[in-house]
């Protein structure tokens, strides 16, 4: 018998399926290929009990993953929405926030930034400024304590498919906790010696929201690579840049040290921050470096 389900989990060459009639699946891909990602929809032969065999992906809206020069790590497919973890403690880094964003803009995802622990006063600050940036470029930062009122991001989740994503220890798992009690997410506390919090999510899974929509909480993690988007996409996923794409005095302008270029003249006029500059130019290198790499450069 064959049917129809949304992947709700992955790991290994194992996933969860929850059919559209409400039934859970333990499923193995056909074949040796295992290209699937919590959130794909997908058609699946039932062989037993609660068993079944992946036949079919049906076609992405989106496809959240990250890349190096030598693999491909999928996080989440059919996400609408990127929600980005951050904490006041432990300390975060604002350049994998602008790697994440990337990744989302380049799949057309919204993009909302979560400030967790905001009664952890000490590094409140400290947080907010490193935030500034995002926020003056639009991106949407709602400040919550995941222990006292998670409900504050209940409202932005109803009728999207969100993922969570962050570092180690921001607090997603809590977060989905509070939201979706029944889920029961494992927290662990944060080594402080590390200053990092410890892996407690070893694979993506979807909860589905009682309001509507759902939210897949995936692994803490410390990089995100960017190997797969090309130069073009790159400079696509940075927003601020869109005013000046194309308006460089060389049609190949690398925004490095080229005379005439748009994107510098503006980072150094104040259109925008030339931080961000910096960080595609960095981006772009690793990126560039990476399919060298591969390619046996």
């Amino acid at each position: 018998m064959s049917t129809y389900g949304t992947l709700i989990a992955a790991f290994g060459r194992q996933y969860e399926v929850r059919t559209d009639a409400g039934e859970i699946l333990l499923c193995v891909p056909r074949g040796k290929k295992s290209l699937f990602a919590c959130g794909d929809r997908v058609q699946v032969a039932v062989t037993g009990p609660g068993q079944g065999v992946i036949d079919k992906l049906l076609e992405r809206t989106s496809l959240l993953y990250r890349s190096d020069a030598w693999r491909q790590k999928l996080i989440a497919a059919n996400a609408t929405q990127v929600v980005l973890v951050v904490a006041t403690e432990p300390s975060f880094s604002d350049e994998f926030l602008s790697r994440c964003i990337c990744a989302a803009e380049s799949q057309h995802q919204k993009v909302l930034i979560v400030l967790n622990k905001i009664d952890v006063l000490a590094g409140l600050e400290g947080a907010r400024a490193q935030l500034a940036t995002f926020g003056r470029l639009g991106y949407p930062i709602l400040e919550l304590s995941a222990l006292d009122n998670a409900n504050a991001l209940r409202e932005r989740l109803i009728g999207e498919t969100s993922l969570l994503v962050g570092q180690s220890g921001m607090g997603k798992s809590t977060l989905t906790n509070a939201l979706i009690p029944e889920a029961r997410a494992e927290t662990r506390e944060i080594s402080e010696f590390l200053d990092t919090g410890k892996h407690t999510t070893t694979f993506a899974r979807l909860y589905p929201l009682p309001e509507g929509g759902g939210i897949i909480d995936s692994p803490g993690m410390q990089t995100f690579g960017l190997v797969h988007l090309t130069s073009e996409q790159l400079e696509a996923s940075f927003p601020e840049f869109r005013p000046y794409s194309g308006h460089c005095r060389f049609r190949n302008c690398r925004h490095d040290s080229e005379p005439g270029c748009a994107l510098r003249e503006a980072a150094e006029s104040g259109r925008f921050e030339m931080k961000r500059l910096q960080q595609f130019l960095q981006f772009r290198n690793e990126c560039e470096q990476g399919r060298r790499q591969a390619q046996g450069w």
